[in-house]
């Protein structure tokens, strides 16, 4: 533009969250084509569009660090994550993505959980890169290749560790990877996939991660009994490859194992001081994933979220399902497979205690094909600065948002993002302090937050008035990209 007061989008007057935990300024921003411009006393800039931000908190787009959108980026709006101010998300987590595969059957589960067989159709991670760069979604996406993935694409039989000639197979399907762009390995040892996996199998993929200057992040082998065994797992696995773990959904699970958070958070923060860990927890004490019978006795209450050959299940509770058949709970899950459940199986104190420690990063890990998700999917981040920041007292609103903005930007490498600084992406979201508040709940799972007005994706409009734009101004986020971004 050639006068230097002027900009595409003008937001005035708004409580301004940095994104780093420093408290509030109230000012103006200005954002020109898909970058902040300038941040200071604009009153007198002309703007293509003004708003009246009084009374609003604006703070860079939240970023979504654990999910499994990796379909859903190509054929929705994906609303669900717009309307909680989420920008950014990070897919191809628990060692399952939609990339590199091809399928000439069925996925096993929990590869069932993002698509179906037709929908594994990208033989290399550059083929699935390339149909986001074809068909962008609403919000920009970094892409993790799944280790579970790569075991069906180059094993016979999941039953055993992989041969040397298989675990040859991986690693240049890993090295394709992260040449295209992936920004690191997940694991999902605790699936059946990847159960017979040694550690030995994921250390020699791991290795390939540091001379990429990508990371390793992890559903462990165990959350539950066998979850400080697990912990030692995956810091080791990080230390062999001289790379930073991210450890995912950080909770304990079953009844058994409630306050146990004490002891696995104080094993972090003593491990981490010694090596680069980072770790992301969701904001409520119920799971969900495929339904599995060894989880069964886990938890208290068991809700299904989807059933191939029982649909009208769907949204029912296992015991009653099981008392109308006339079965045990363990013959009705059987009787209900392949199916996805939510297991109500973790302590309320314990996800206070989590989401309470300074380097927790806020993750959603919902699962957006389900036909009844858990409420995750909706209302995480709402949830956080509704409910556990304002109403709880948990942390400060300008530390709520840093969870979400600067600390994941700072761990997953997203240069540029997170912050409200000038030269920084035109991610924004203004929303209500005093209202914002998630809605969506266990019965009632797919419904918008409150008070979220409006959200900005590279300086395009994706949410307003309460629902989508239609707009797609996301982009595939590649390591090489985001490692020069500011440079």
């Amino acid at each position: 533009m050639s006068d230097p007061n002027t900009c595409d989008l003008l937001i005035q007057r708004a409580t301004l969250f940095d994104g780093a935990g420093g408290p509030p300024t109230v000012g103006d921003l200005a954002v020109a084509g898909d970058k902040i411009l300038v941040i200071g006393d604009l009153r007198n800039w002309r703007a293509r569009e003004t708003v009246d931000a009084q009374g609003l908190a604006l703070a860079p787009g939240f970023i979504d660090v654990h999910t499994h959108d990796d379909r859903a980026l190509l054929i929705g709006d994906m609303g669900n994550k717009t309307s909680q101010g989420v920008t950014s998300v990070v897919v191809g987590n628990c060692g399952v993505s939609l990339a590199p595969l091809t399928l000439r059957s069925a996925p096993p589960p929990p590869l069932d959980l993002i698509g179906a067989q037709a929908d594994y159709r990208y033989a290399t991670f550059a083929d699935y890169m390339v149909a986001l760069d074809r068909q962008p979604p609403a919000v920009n996406a970094a892409c993790l290749v799944g280790h579970s993935t790569l075991r069906v694409g180059a094993m016979d039989r999941l039953d055993r560790p992989a041969t040397g000639e298989e675990i040859a197979a991986m690693r240049a399907s890993l090295q394709e990877a992260l040449d295209a762009g992936a920004i690191g390995l997940s694991t999902g040892l605790d699936y059946q996939p990847a159960e017979a996996a040694p550690t030995e199998e994921v250390q020699a993929l791991a290795a390939l991660l540091k001379p990429a200057g990508a990371i390793h992040t992890t559903h462990m082998r165990s959350e539950g009994e066998h979850v400080i065994e697990a912990m030692d797992e995956a810091f080791a696995i990080g230390r062999s490859a001289d790379v930073p773990v991210v450890i995912s959904h950080f909770k304990v699970h079953g009844k058994p194992n409630f306050g146990r958070s004490t002891e696995t958070l104080a094993k972090f923060e003593a491990q981490r001081v010694r090596q680069p860990l980072a770790l992301d927890a969701y904001p409520y004490s119920a799971s969900s994933t495929v339904l599995k019978a060894q989880e069964l006795g886990e938890a208290p209450k068991v809700m299904v979220t989807w059933s191939v050959p029982h649909p009208e299940a769907t949204g029912r509770m296992l015991d009653e399902l099981a008392a109308e058949w006339g079965c045990s709970i363990e013959d009705a899950a059987k009787k209900l497979q392949p199916a996805g459940a939510v297991y109500f199986a973790m302590d309320e104190a314990d996800v206070r205690r989590i989401l309470s420690y300074p380097h927790t990063m806020i993750g959603s890990d919902g699962l957006p094909h389900d036909t009844h998700p858990h409420p995750r999917l909706w209302g995480s981040f709402p949830r956080v600065l509704g409910h556990y920041a304002r109403e709880l007292g948990l942390f400060p609103m300008e530390e709520a948002i840093r969870r979400m903005t600067s600390l994941p930007a700072e761990r997953f490498g997203l240069t540029g993002r997170g912050r409200l600084k000038q030269n920084y992406a035109a991610d924004l979201v203004l929303f209500d302090p005093t209202t914002v508040k998630d809605r969506a709940t266990f019965e009632d799972p797919k419904q918008v937050s409150a008070g979220i007005v409006a959200v900005w994706v590279n300086g395009e409009s994706v949410w307003r008035d309460g629902r989508s734009t239609g707009a797609r101004p996301g982009r595939a986020l590649r390591r090489q990209q985001m490692q020069t971004a500011l440079s």
